[in-house]
């Protein structure tokens, strides 16, 4: 039972950090390039403007919602899912 559980977190934590380091990379990466997006005009604003406003924040519910769905799987895959 003890290697399950160690499966199971290494599986959690693994999915975590993934994200974490996506998340991340979302939040600096539009920041460090933002003069080059900046280049790029879309409705009239540039784009590191818009990624910044609101094209981050649906980068941030994709990571939520990929979150969820992957840990309903490894929740289901252990026998740990709600009913």
């Amino acid at each position: 039972m003890k290697g399950k559980r160690h499966l199971y977190w290494r599986k959690t934590r693994r999915l975590t950090f993934a994200l974490l380091v996506l998340w991340i990379s979302v939040t600096f990466g539009t920041t460090w390039f933002a003069r080059d997006i900046n280049q790029i005009v879309i409705f009239g604003f540039p784009l590191g403007f818009y990624m910044a406003a609101q094209g981050g924040l649906v980068l941030f519910l994709v990571i939520i919602w990929w979150y969820n769905r992957q840990m309903k799987k490894i929740d289901i895959e252990f026998g740990l899912e709600d009913e």
